[in-house]
């Protein structure tokens, strides 16, 4: 095993930590998602995607504690 091998599995996942706990990967899931079911239809982009994702947590309310 190389010395480099063990820093890049290292930053690979502080990398995928940080997409997870930022929200950033979700857009990623929401795409592969959109795509596997609504192949020819155009994809939301991040923005887009921000937007409806807001619209639908003001609408379905879940209780909060704060």
């Amino acid at each position: 095993m190389r010395a480099g091998s063990g820093a890049r599995a290292v930053f690979r996942y502080v990398r995928w930590y940080l997409r997870e706990l930022t929200g950033e990967a979700e857009y990623d899931r929401f795409r592969e998602r959109h795509l596997g079911h609504h192949p020819h239809a155009p994809v939301p982009t991040r923005r887009e995607y921000e937007v409806l994702r807001t619209r639908h947590r003001e609408t379905h309310p879940q209780s909060r504690c704060c």
